[in-house]
C-alpha cells in the first residue's frame, strides 16, 4: 500500500490486470494463423490506451469511478452481459475497492506507459496530462526535509529481520517498510526490530502476518507514519487504543481482523485519518456512521 493510502497503479493494480484482463484486452496478435483483436477495441496493455478508451467511448474518469466503465464493469452482477471478467476468476473485493480509490485519487499511473504497440506519437504527452497533481507529493516534500537518509547499517539490522526496505522514491529518506517475503515469520519482536527505522517510516505493511496487539505499540513510536496495512491479522480493538491520538495517521487497513465497533472509537481519536477500510471486519454500520460523523471527510470501505 502506497505511501498515505495513495494507489501504486503498478504494484496494486496491474497485477490483477495482467492476470484477469489482460489477455481479453492487449495489442492484436496472432493466434494459429489468426489475428486476434482486443475484445470491444480495449486495450488494457498500456496507460495511453486506457486512457484512449473502448469503441464506445472513454473508459476511464479520472476522480470519477461512478464515470468509469472500467470500475462499473467488475462491479456488475455475474449474470449481466456487461459484467468482467466474463470468464475466469472475478476480481475481490478488495481488488475492486483499490481500482475505485486509484480512480478517486485521480488515476497516476506513476510512469508505467506499457506496450508501445501502436502508441501514437503524442500518447506520452498525454498520458502525463491526465494525471492531476496529488496532495502527497507535497508532503512528501515536507517529510523530506525533516529526516535524514538511513544508514547502510540501520538498513541492513531491518533486512536481517526479514523486513523489506524501500524508498517511496527515487533518492527520497523516507521509505516503506513491509513482510512480505515472511509473513508467517513476522511478529511483535520483528515490527519492534524496524524501530531504528522510525523516524524515515511513512507507510507500513503488516498484512497477513502473525502480530498480536503488542505489536501496535511499536507502530505508535513511527512519527511520520501516514500508512498502515494490517489486514488479516490477529489486532483488535485493544491493540488499536495505542494508535489513538497519532498525529500523522491517514491510511489504516482493517480488512478480515476482529475489529470491532469498540475499536473504530479509538480510530475517532486520529484527527487525521483520511481512509479507513474494515471489509470482513466485525465492524458494524452503526459504528462506521460514529466514526464518520467523529472525522467529517473520511472515507470508509465498509461492504
Amino acid at each position: 500500500m502506497p505511501a498515505w493510502g495513495a494507489v501504486s497503479f503498478e504494484k496494486e493494480i496491474l497485477p490483477f490486470l495482467n492476470k484477469k484482463c489482460v489477455d481479453c484486452h492487449r495489442a492484436p496478435y496472432e493466434e494459429n494463423g489468426r489475428k486476434k483483436e482486443p475484445k470491444a477495441g480495449l486495450r488494457l496493455d498500456a496507460s495511453w490506451a486506457i486512457l484512449k478508451g473502448s469503441e464506445n467511448g472513454p473508459v476511464l474518469t479520472p476522480g470519477a469511478p461512478d464515470k468509469s466503465a472500467i470500475y462499473e464493469s467488475v462491479t456488475l452482477p455475474k449474470d449481466d452481459d456487461a459484467h468482467m471478467p466474463p470468464k475466469g476468476d472475478d476480481l475481490t473485493a478488495e481488488e475492486i475497492a483499490v481500482l475505485k480509490k486509484w480512480i478517486e485519487e485521480g488515476a497516476d499511473f506513476g510512469g508505467w506507459i506499457g506496450s508501445k504497440d501502436g502508441m501514437p506519437a503524442d500518447a506520452q504527452t498525454a498520458t502525463t496530462k491526465a494525471v492531476k497533481p496529488r496532495e502527497h507529493d507535497l508532503l512528501f516534500a515536507a517529510l523530506e526535509k525533516e529526516v535524514k537518509p538511513l544508514s547502510d547499517d540501520a538498513l541492513a539490522k531491518a533486512k536481517t529481520a526479514g523486513a523489506q526496505v524501500a524508498a517511496v522514491k527515487v533518492e527520497s529518506p523516507l521509505v516503506r517498510v513491509d513482510f512480505l517475503t515472511g509473513v508467517s515469520k513476522c511478529d511483535d519482536a520483528k515490527v519492534e526490530s524496524i524501530l531504528p527505522l522510525k523516524e524515515n517510516i511513512v507507510q507500513l505493511d503488516l498484512g497477513r502476518t502473525i502480530i498480536t496487539d503488542a505489536a501496535l505499540k511499536s507502530v505508535a513510536q513511527l512519527p511520520r507514519l501516514l500508512s498502515l496495512d494490517l489486514r488479516q491479522t490477529k489486532v483488535t480493538d485493544a491493540g488499536l487504543e495505542a494508535l489513538k491520538g497519532h498525529k500523522r495517521l491517514q491510511t489504516i487497513n482493517l480488512y478480515g481482523t476482529e475489529v470491532t465497533d469498540a475499536g473504530i472509537k479509538h480510530l475517532a481519536g486520529i484527527k487525521t485519518l483520511k481512509n479507513v477500510y474494515l471489509w470482513q471486519s466485525k465492524a458494524t454500520k452503526a459504528g462506521v456512521k460514529q466514526l464518520t460523523a467523529a472525522l467529517p471527510g473520511v472515507k470508509v470501505s465498509f461492504e
